[in-house]
């Protein structure tokens, strides 16, 4: 007897929008299954913290299933549920009076494997010789770009996490930001230009 769930996990985004809206329990858990982690990695680089990340996220899957009528196919679902699940962390880190921290330490996350839980522990990188300068120069280069980073604009460090974290072409992030592309090109490259000289910098004094 074939599995109806294995049609679900198959079937498009935009399909398991239909189903879901129709009331459908298996198709709105395999949107959340198919979303949570890349909506967890944005909320965490925004937020700085495990457990505001998560309760963006699930602040942001409540309101994108209850306003599911809302989807109108003009922008992926991705990018429509990133933009609510955006939206949630400015709104957590707002009402908790403190501004969002990003950590490049952190962007090399562990994606929480086949145990289904949410990324964020860090993993620590291989090491490439015994001389103990270049472990020195590497933290100084990590605090350097720490620093550049969370000296960006909420609204330039939310372009650069939807451009390096969810992968998101310049489209999807001018839908995601309700920009036009060419604000999504300026934002970015304003965003590399603080980290060029962020590591100018520590190149020039190591």
């Amino acid at each position: 007897m074939p599995d109806p769930q294995s049609g679900v996990v198959e079937a498009p985004d935009e399909a398991l929008v239909e189903l879901a809206r129709a009331g459908d329990a298996d198709a709105r858990e395999e949107l959340f299954r198919r979303g949570r982690e890349v909506a967890y990695r944005v909320a965490f680089r925004l937020l700085g913290n495990a457990e505001d990340a998560m309760d963006a996220v699930q602040d942001g899957f409540i309101k994108a299933f209850r306003n599911l009528d809302a989807f109108d196919g003009r922008s992926a679902f991705r990018t429509w549920l990133l933009r609510i699940v955006t939206n949630a962390a400015h709104d957590l880190g707002r009402r908790k009076r403190r501004r969002p921290a990003l950590r490049l330490a952190d962007l090399d996350a562990d994606s929480g494997g086949s145990s289904g839980g949410m990324p964020g522990s860090s993993v620590a990188e291989p090491s490439v010789d015994d001389d103990p300068s270049r472990g020195l120069h590497r933290d100084d280069l990590r605090r350097a770009l720490d620093e550049a980073l969370s000296r960006l604009s909420p609204t330039i460090r939310e372009t650069f996490v939807l451009f390096a974290e969810a992968e998101l072409s310049y489209k999807e992030i001018a839908d995601a930001q309700q920009v036009p592309i060419g604000t999504v090109m300026s934002r970015l490259y304003y965003a590399r230009q603080k980290l060029q000289a962020a590591l100018e910098e520590i190149e020039e004094h190591p």
